[in-house]
């Protein structure tokens, strides 16, 4: 069985051609939001964390939103495999009372955090001359910044009726903000010219970043006037760039994207619009690595994990669940490795089909 599908865009695809799948042709990679989705990449990101980057000479521009903020966090510390295993396992144990409250939800966050960083993480994090990290996070704008319930959702509808008529009207409810390695050259590039706006991550604000850029809007509490940032209320990342639609610079290697999809959704609100999809110059470059339709057929419930498992299945068949494809995963690891090494690599990789 195929448990890993490739895709990857035109000038991507000629550097495979070329040299096969090295981890030299690569500059940038790329973490999406998606919370649970990300237990089937688990094993995949054991790999390329420990094994496929691990002799990296050149700084790697690591950029995640939401649960891709939360791995890159793992990547960037001094040892990652224990970092991203800690991310998984606690993380996949989560357990609520029946009717959690966002502050409930939000404290379980702060410990899942807490226990990721570990008593060096933040330091660690900051100082990586290689595995740089970068966390994006949308700061709000009217009435999306307020935590009551009412006031809150009636600024998601608005937003939600704005994005729908063009995406770029979104920037009159948020901002994105690039939490960024303190040394970090990273440009980002919106086709739908949203600006983007940087800050240095620091020991006062990565915490605070990080949480921000998972804290899903109604379900978490946001995070207001994060340290070095102008102030505000912050809130997660996904809402601008969910899969994302950038491209970056300046260098002009490839961006390596481990994905639960083969079609990206460009900002949260695009779930429902199907005809909202990337622009290709902004899949140009990049490699995707993605779970096969078999592999996920053979996972239990024939599908990935995510969020909504929380409200239809008991807390110990969730966990157990959850368990199983997080070991599975391991095979992408697996596949992946092998691809590495295959001298027909390039005509195994398919072109992205949107």
């Amino acid at each position: 069985m195929q448990v890993l599908d490739l895709y990857a865009g035109p000038t991507a695809l000629k550097e495979i051609q070329q040299h096969g799948l090295k981890q030299h042709m690569f500059d940038y990679m790329l973490g999406a939001s998606g919370g649970p989705k990300w237990f089937v990449l688990a094993g995949l990101d054991r790999y390329v964390f420990s094994t496929f980057f691990a002799q990296r000479k050149t700084p790697l521009q690591v950029i995640g939103s939401s649960a891709g903020a939360f791995r890159f966090a793992c990547f960037a510390q001094q040892d990652p495999l224990a970092a991203i295993n800690r991310l998984a396992d606690r993380y996949s144990h989560t357990e609520y009372s029946d009717k959690p409250t966002a502050k409930e939800i939000t404290l379980s966050g702060l410990e899942l955090l807490d226990y990721v960083l570990g008593d060096n993480g933040v330091e660690e994090i900051i100082h990586n001359p290689i595995i740089k990290a970068h966390f994006i996070v949308a700061r709000c704008k009217g009435l999306t910044q307020f935590e009551a319930k009412p006031l809150q959702l009636t600024g998601l509808l608005a937003s939600a009726g704005a994005n729908a008529v063009q995406r770029r009207f979104l920037q009159r409810f948020y901002e994105r903000y690039v939490f960024a390695s303190p040394t970090s050259e990273l440009q980002i590039s919106d086709p739908n010219k949203m600006p983007t706006r940087y800050v240095p991550l620091s020991k006062r604000n990565l915490a605070q970043a990080l949480m921000a850029s998972g804290s899903i809007p109604l379900v978490i509490e946001g995070v207001s006037n994060i340290n070095g940032a102008p102030k505000g209320m912050y809130r997660d990342g996904g809402i601008i760039d969910y899969h994302f639609d950038l491209n970056f610079g300046p260098h002009d290697g490839l961006v390596f994207y481990p994905h639960f999809y083969p079609k990206p959704i460009p900002g949260w609100f695009d779930k429902s619009l199907k005809r909202r999809l990337p622009h290709k110059s902004s899949y140009d470059k990049v490699v995707m690595a993605v779970p096969s339709d078999e592999f996920i057929a053979s996972l239990p419930y024939q599908k990935i994990p995510d969020r909504k498992d929380f409200e239809t299945m008991p807390a110990q068949q969730r966990i157990g669940y959850w368990q199983t494809v997080i070991e599975q995963s391991d095979r992408l690891g697996e596949a992946f490795a092998n691809l590495t090494q295959d001298q027909d690599v390039a005509n195994k990789v398919k072109p992205f089909n949107f």
